[in-house]
């Protein structure tokens, strides 16, 4: 089986299509939706806040509230407050760009809608070593210095 190029963006289009069209009845009101990500650039492993905002001249809470992806990967519905608000914390496995989508999905007053942004995530750094690159210990009083690569051993008592 061969699979086609951008093959998760058309399933994610047809996932927000099929929940969108059900969602909101024809004299439902137009809603637009805003997200946001705080922070836009975090580590492998930091929470990451989304907020979303629904805008529409209609209550916008309740129906099925707000959706929530990373790419293709729906990561969770969430309840959509009286002032449009939805938020999500989340985090990241894997480093690179993560198009988040919040798509609201109406109600029986508001039309859905949604919007991107995008998460830039990067690898976590490595913890840092010893001065030096060696390692240190205390012994017989002085303090023993051990360097790796170079078999560098200065000594320095105190007294």
């Amino acid at each position: 089986m061969r699979s086609a190029p951008h093959r998760g963006r058309l399933v994610v289009a047809t996932a927000l299509a099929a929940v969108l069209g059900m969602a909101s009845p024809a004299w439902a009101a137009p809603s637009s939706t805003t997200v946001t990500a705080t922070p836009q650039s975090a580590q492998v492993g930091a929470a990451v806040q989304l907020a979303a905002t629904v805008d529409c001249a209609s209550d916008p809470s309740g129906g099925l509230g707000m959706t929530f992806f990373d790419g293709s990967n729906e990561l969770d519905t969430v309840p959509v407050n009286a002032n449009g608000q939805a938020t999500y914390s989340t985090t990241f496995t894997t480093a690179g760009s993560h198009t988040i989508t919040a798509a609201y999905n109406g109600n029986a007053d508001c039309d859905a809608s949604n919007n991107t942004t995008t998460v830039q995530v990067t690898s976590a750094p490595n913890p840092p070593g010893p001065p030096g690159g060696g390692f240190c210990l205390l012994a017989c009083g002085g303090l023993v210095n051990f360097s790796v690569g170079n078999i560098h051993n200065p000594v320095n008592i105190y007294k």
